[in-house]
């Protein structure tokens, strides 16, 4: 028993030490500015904090999370015509996908949708 626990130890510092050494190897030591820096939604934070943002980009995230989270709106509405009373979801689901239609064709004809003007 107590040579299988020893063996044990030796094998967990062997491996330490050997993953300890293959950082060491293989550690960069050239870093680049724009590598080493993060990406912060589509401008560099390392330049001045003062240029001109984007309003389009911002538009255009929102829309995004505003679609994402109507996609998790509409996901269970199979699973809960199983469960309910059909007329009363066939009205709660139309009006809903009715809205988010009426909201995307605003978007639509507001040319909130084209990346380029």
């Amino acid at each position: 028993m107590i040579k299988l626990v020893i063996s044990g130890l030796m094998i967990a510092i062997l491996m330490t030490m050997m993953m300890m050494m293959i950082m060491m190897i293989s550690k960069k030591t050239f870093m680049d500015r724009e590598k080493a820096s993060p990406f912060e939604c589509g401008f560099d934070p390392l330049s001045s904090s003062r240029t001109p943002f984007s309003l389009h980009f911002y538009l255009m995230a929102v829309i995004f999370l505003i679609f994402d989270v109507e996609i998790v709106l509409i996901l269970p509405i199979t699973i809960i015509m199983k469960y309910s009373i059909i007329m009363e979801w066939m009205m709660s689901s139309s009006t809903f996908i009715i809205i988010l239609t009426m909201g995307l064709l605003h978007e639509w004809y507001q040319d909130m949708l084209e990346w380029t003007n």
